[in-house]
């Protein structure tokens, strides 16, 4: 294959050290860190691996394990599994809600950060148990939300200068 050709990942292969199948790719390799082989998980479309983790060596001590069928679902279950994990995690991170009590008023305060490299943002929100917005501000993405600020917000009437200075 040609360095400017792209790799059809359509294409099914079971071979002993590598498999490419439902959505994924298993690749045996060398262990850089003992003597023993690890395996890389990728999802179809991405260039780096999702997970890696140790392989089993084979019955002379010496080689991998060959892949096998079995083998493969089980490590594209993990591999999904722990995908899906990182995007939860990095949606709590990124997406951050909190309930409090205002007078006799609950509200809801959101914040969410909008990564970027170069100019990432926030979006804070207030909205009442309705579900009417009652005040929108962007904050730096680094605004802290949590039960003191929501409440000093909404002691503030939600003004914007209350959450840019604090």
């Amino acid at each position: 294959m040609h360095e400017n050709q792209l790799e059809d990942v359509s294409e099914k292969i079971q071979e002993p050290r590598l498999w490419r199948d439902n959505g994924w790719t298993a690749r045996v390799i060398k262990n850089d860190d003992d003597d023993g082989w690890a395996v890389a998980m990728t999802p179809d479309g991405q260039v780096e691996p999702a997970l890696v983790g140790p392989w089993t060596m084979g019955r002379d001590k010496k080689n991998p394990k060959p892949l096998d069928s079995a083998a493969f679902n089980t490590l594209v279950k993990t591999a999904a599994e722990f995908v899906r994990r990182h995007e939860q995690q990095l949606h709590a991170t990124l997406h951050r809600s909190i309930e409090i009590t205002h007078g006799t008023e609950r509200f809801s305060v959101t914040l969410d950060i909008e990564p970027d490299e170069e100019n990432p943002s926030a979006m804070l929100r207030a909205v009442d148990a309705a579900g009417e917005l009652l005040a929108e501000v962007r904050v730096a993405p680094s605004f802290k939300l949590t039960r003191a600020s929501a409440s000093a917000w909404a002691e503030a009437g939600f003004s914007p200068e209350a959450v840019r200075k604090g």
